[in-house]
């Protein structure tokens, strides 16, 4: 482990974990899945950050324990946006990212580059998706309707950018980690455990952002190496 992560992702790792677990202490005491879900959670995205497909494996698992969550407070969107889209998408992620390995290496996906053409379509589609949901959402009578609606949106996009090894995933998920960080601080006003949510979709955010400064780099190096190669 010592010699796969760097320092600072080790730090970063460490870190939010160790912000995790004292919030949970402090905010909750009861509600383990809910530890045990954000320690996966964010566990998954310091692999994905290396593009190790290991991380969309985690992000199945994590969107299992959410959607669990989300139904307990009402909020069905979320409910209904991980496990009807974030999982599905997480394993054909973890097909594409297995079958598009950088130079043979399994533990580190090849970064894809999208033409603008592609950007459009995926914002088209999420549209599409959002405008769906939205009345999916409405007949459940989905707790903060407007928020939840934006989450569909940010959540699609970035688990579509995610399935096309894109760098610009990680901003979809910084988006929706903001998104996220609201909804649940407005639900600590009815159960002070939904504080723990968001700090651990805090913890989220600075990884996600950490994310894409990572997949940057990563993108750099391999064109660097595939342009002195030819």
């Amino acid at each position: 482990m010592k010699k796969y992560f760097t320092k600072s992702e080790l730090i970063l790792w460490f870190g939010s974990m160790a912000a995790i677990i004292a919030a949970f202490l402090i905010f909750d005491r009861v509600n383990y899945m809910t530890l045990i879900a954000s320690l996966i959670g964010v566990t998954s995205l310091i692999f994905n950050a290396k593009g190790n497909p290991f991380g969309q494996v985690l992000m199945v698992i994590f969107s299992l324990f959410y959607g669990f969550i989300s139904y307990r407070f009402a909020y069905y969107g979320e409910m209904i946006t991980y496990l009807g889209m974030t999982m599905p998408m997480a394993v054909l992620a973890l097909i594409s990212w297995l079958k598009n390995p950088y130079e043979d290496n399994k533990a580190e996906v090849a970064v894809n580059r999208l033409k603008r053409g592609e950007y459009v379509f995926a914002a088209v589609l999420t549209g599409i998706v959002t405008v769906i949901f939205y009345f999916i959402l409405d007949y459940f009578h989905t707790a903060n309707m407007f928020f939840s609606t934006i989450s569909v949106s940010t959540s699609f996009i970035a688990v579509y950018l995610t399935f096309r090894r894109s760098p610009y995933y990680a901003i979809g998920y910084s988006a929706n980690d903001i998104v996220l960080i609201i909804m649940w601080i407005m639900a600590a006003k009815h159960d002070k455990s939904g504080i723990s949510v968001a700090v651990c979709f805090m913890a989220f955010l600075v990884n996600d952002i950490y994310g894409f400064i990572s997949w940057s780099k990563m993108e750099k190096r391999q064109n660097k190496k595939i342009l002195s190669v030819s």
